[in-house]
């Protein structure tokens, strides 16, 4: 019979209860959960998360920011959140621009690491 133990919250646990799989990801969660144009999805969420980042660095409260990047209130709640339907990356480069970042975009050529298809986003 297997030993159990009681966790902190009082539950019992099975001591022999097999450890999680995990396994590695290939790099873009969007991909692998199979959003449609998983890229765009990604750089999207790294933008998003820079004005997020920006907006808090700044102080601003969500009215605050809502004023400075022309949207309502509700607007910069959904997307602090992560909700970018509706956003073209040109405009999270305008919110960008309008909280005091410049946007640069590099074009290279494909090195012999890389996919043709690779898309990156270096935020600093």
């Amino acid at each position: 019979m297997p030993s159990s133990r009681r966790s902190k919250r009082g539950t019992k646990k099975a001591a022999t209860e097999p450890p999680a799989q995990v396994e590695a990801g290939g790099g873009n969660v969007f991909a692998e959960l199979g959003i449609a144009q998983p890229d765009l999805a990604l750089v999207k969420a790294r933008l998003v998360q820079q004005i997020r980042d920006l907006i808090a660095e700044q102080g601003l409260n969500q009215m605050q920011a809502a004023k400075l990047l022309g949207l309502d209130q509700p607007k910069v709640s959904a997307l602090v959140r992560g909700r970018t339907s509706g956003y073209t990356t040109d405009r999270l480069f305008k919110f960008l621009n309008l909280l005091g970042r410049h946007v640069d975009i590099t074009i290279r050529p494909v090195t012999n690491n890389a996919t043709a298809a690779e898309t990156r986003v270096v935020l600093g």
